[in-house]
């Protein structure tokens, strides 16, 4: 068996996906993910000029060895184009050996370790008394977890807050949109933001907080400190993680549980993380984070160190990437949660799949591969539509990170 095809599809059914096409001289295809949220051309062009050319003829089973050879052999290695490009191959060729092999994808890894994957939702609104109101929404969904964002008192815009409840879209113009942000006023509101959360609805349901790198190690760590009383599941991405060792100073001073790494690409990104026991969750995502081969070393790693996974589910990863990483999370052994943002109608069109959702649990079905598929006729209609996230600045003006 030979690979003849390996084609790139780019859609935008309410927001911009690219998918990779592989394609044996058995006719048998597999699916992978490239998307890049704001940056997504420049995956479908390493992809066409660069990887593409360099698959045809190959031997589709050979995953091992075809991901040593885009990553190994690249003297350019690691980045997010790079890494998201050799996912989308990754993830194709899982899914291709799993239709060689009749067999769903987590039966290839190893068998099930779980009968469901808990995820979690997005609960966000305009203000305090609206974000209330939706975490009691996303419950009476079935949601166990429900990851909580607010509008902040004095600052017009804030990540994690949309117009659209359900269908969160962070980049959401031509051109960046610029917000502004203030430290001293979001931590003065958070706190109380889970305060009433615990009071409305009491100690049972997991409560989540992204603060998406606004902080320093210290402020996080005076938030974290602050959020003790509220049994946080987690509290997300609280610095830039560049420097790694900044968690140190969070972790001494906090016993609020950590995730971070939707923006990771290698286990070099978080080798000292999970060495040290920095974080008690990795959120590194199979489209973003070299696919299913590599997904696998950075589990293993954490596992050792008493780490759980916590993948990356936002609306930007295709639901290609989401049947894989379902599939992965049914298998891996030190599975901690999965994000659950839900897409549109038209792209759960676009990309026809087996998992589903029930009770506060999403289940990978027993289709052979990663059960998700595209619907090319269908794709063609929604023609890209460039699109940006947005960039922050503090009051002063000074850029910050968003």
């Amino acid at each position: 068996m030979k690979i003849t095809e390996a084609r790139v599809i780019v859609t935008c059914p309410g927001r911009n996906f690219v998918t990779l096409k592989i394609v044996t001289d058995e006719g048998i295809y597999g699916l992978g993910d490239a998307t890049l949220n704001g940056r997504e051309l420049s995956v479908v062009s390493y992809l066409q000029d660069h990887v593409a050319p360099c698959l045809i003829g190959r031997d589709p089973q050979q995953i091992e060895d075809i991901w040593q050879y885009l990553y190994r052999g690249a003297y350019w290695r690691r980045g997010p184009v790079t890494m998201t490009a050799i996912a989308a191959v990754d993830t194709a060729l899982w899914d291709l050996k799993g239709k060689i092999a009749n067999l769903p994808l987590y039966q290839l890894l190893g068998g099930r370790s779980r009968t469901g994957v808990l995820v979690y939702g997005h609960a966000n609104g305009a203000d305090l008394s609206s974000t209330i109101d939706e975490v009691g929404r996303y419950r009476e969904m079935g949601y166990k977890a429900i990851r909580a964002q607010s509008g902040i008192p004095g600052l017009d815009s804030t990540y994690g807050v949309s117009k659209d409840r359900m269908f969160y879209e962070p980049a959401d113009n031509d051109l960046p949109t610029e917000n502004f942000w203030s430290t001293s006023k979001y931590l003065d509101f958070v706190p109380k933001l889970f305060e009433k959360l615990r009071d409305a609805y009491g100690p049972e349901p997991h409560f989540l907080h992204d603060v998406h790198h606004r902080l320093t190690p210290l402020e996080a760590a005076q938030l974290g400190k602050m959020l003790e009383p509220y049994r946080m599941f987690w509290l997300e991405d609280t610095v830039p993680a560049e420097n790694q060792e900044g968690f140190r100073l969070i972790r001494q001073h906090t016993t609020t549980p950590l995730a971070v790494g939707e923006v990771f690409n290698t286990i070099w990104d978080c080798k000292t993380l999970l060495q040290e026991q920095l974080v008690d969750y990795i959120r590194t995502t199979v489209v973003h984070a070299g696919g299913i081969t590599h997904l696998r070393r950075i589990a293993d790693l954490a596992g050792l160190h008493h780490i759980r996974t916590g993948s990356h589910g936002a609306t930007d990863l295709s639901p290609v990437c989401m049947g894989a990483a379902l599939h992965f999370d049914t298998w891996v052994p030190n599975f901690g949660i999965q994000e659950y943002m839900r897409h549109t109608e038209e792209t759960d069109e676009v990309f026809p799949h087996d998992y589903r959702f029930e009770d506060g649990f999403l289940y990978c079905g027993e289709s052979p591969g990663h059960g998700v598929d595209i619907d090319e006729t269908l794709a063609e209609k929604y023609p890209y539509q460039r699109a940006f996230l947005p960039v922050n600045r503090l009051e002063d003006g000074t850029m910050w990170n968003w």
